[in-house]
């Protein structure tokens, strides 16, 4: 369609009638993708071929290698991203550049999932008797069981579709979305019995906000040193104040003899104070602290730290050791920072 012709039919509606037929459109494309995932869905009760290739996954040595041109190869780039960070190795190999060389990524004891909608894509055929020779799996992803794809695979995924969501049933669209969704369901079978967990999920993901949560800890994000504020039991009020100012935390931790944290001050409780104290000169911290203080383990996770907080409705806590004593402190502002919260 030339721009001339693009632009005469654009004037020929509305903003009204633009934003009906829009919605007209997106409606009916979510439509098709969703029965054909139904279908899929409804076929896969009488098909054990997704068993079937989860097995040879599960039994496979070496990598998951998926490969695909086109629009088929967009998809395979994610699945291979899918499964590599939920457990399961892989990556993506482009059929055209295997052909001249990025073959020698693949080797025995790899696994090979090759996909196009036709089964016949040149690229892949060129490459898949190679494949078969060096002896790895081969599972298919196509649109056409009887295709010569299908024919060579170990094990074949029908991911067919009555149609497309384009309106000229050309462009891959309910295809590329149920072949998607397939290796989804690939993936999450994998992660499941290989017993994947958020730790696992976590370590693939340090930069997230999952792997944050999941592997920070108390340890890496509190004070610790001379940027603890810390006072003995039997000095006076004035001199724990000036430990809260100059430590910048908003309370101090009293310490016993061992170091053993019996209580905490805040600025809440100096504020609480002000109407009741005349002479703070003459109040020993040990008559005003807090006892008991809310403390926390340096070996827990730092969004155990946020719970306690939470709960508690407070925005300091002590971290002491295994024997008890004072080993750091942790505001709610440094759980923050580390964007634990």
């Amino acid at each position: 369609m030339s721009v001339t012709h693009e632009k005469t039919m654009l004037k020929a509606f509305d903003r009204n009638e633009i934003a009906v037929r829009a919605l007209e459109l997106a409606r009916t494309t979510l439509q098709i993708e969703a029965d054909a995932i139904t279908a899929l869905h409804a076929r896969l009760a009488t098909d054990d071929s997704v068993g079937k290739a989860v097995a040879l996954l599960l039994g496979c040595k070496g990598r998951v290698v998926v490969s695909g041109i086109g629009k088929s190869g967009h998809i395979g780039r994610k699945i291979a991203a899918t499964l590599a960070s939920t457990g399961t190795p892989a990556m993506f190999v482009h059929p055209a550049e295997a052909a001249h060389g990025d073959l020698g990524m693949v080797t025995a004891d790899d696994a090979f999932i090759a996909i196009s909608y036709s089964g016949e894509s040149a690229e892949l055929m060129a490459i898949l008797p190679v494949v078969k020779r060096m002896g790895g799996a081969v599972i298919s992803m196509t649109g056409k069981p009887g295709s010569s794809l299908a024919q060579l695979s170990d094990v074949h995924l029908d991911v067919s579709v009555a149609k497309e969501a384009c309106p000229l049933n050309l462009a891959p669209t309910a295809s590329t979305t149920v072949t998607l969704a397939l290796g989804d369901a690939l993936a999450v079978a994998l992660l499941d019995l290989r017993g994947f967990k958020e730790e696992d999920f976590a370590r693939s993901h340090p930069g997230g906000a999952l792997g944050r949560r999941l592997l920070t800890h108390v340890r890496d994000v509190m004070r610790s040193g001379d940027a603890i504020p810390a006072v003995g039991m039997d000095v006076k009020l004035t001199d724990a104040l000036l430990e809260i100012t100059q430590k910048g935390m908003g309370m101090t931790a009293v310490v016993d003899a061992d170091n053993r944290p019996v209580g905490v001050f805040t600025d809440g409780d100096l504020r609480r104070m002000i109407e009741k104290v005349q002479d703070f000169t003459k109040v020993v911290i040990r008559d005003v602290m807090h006892a008991n203080p809310r403390t926390i383990s340096p070996e827990k996770l730092a969004v155990d730290a946020v719970a306690v907080m939470e709960q508690f409705r407070i925005n300091q806590m002590l971290v002491v050791d295994a024997d008890g004593k004072l080993a750091g402190a942790l505001h709610i502002h440094d759980l923050t920072r580390a964007k634990v919260i």
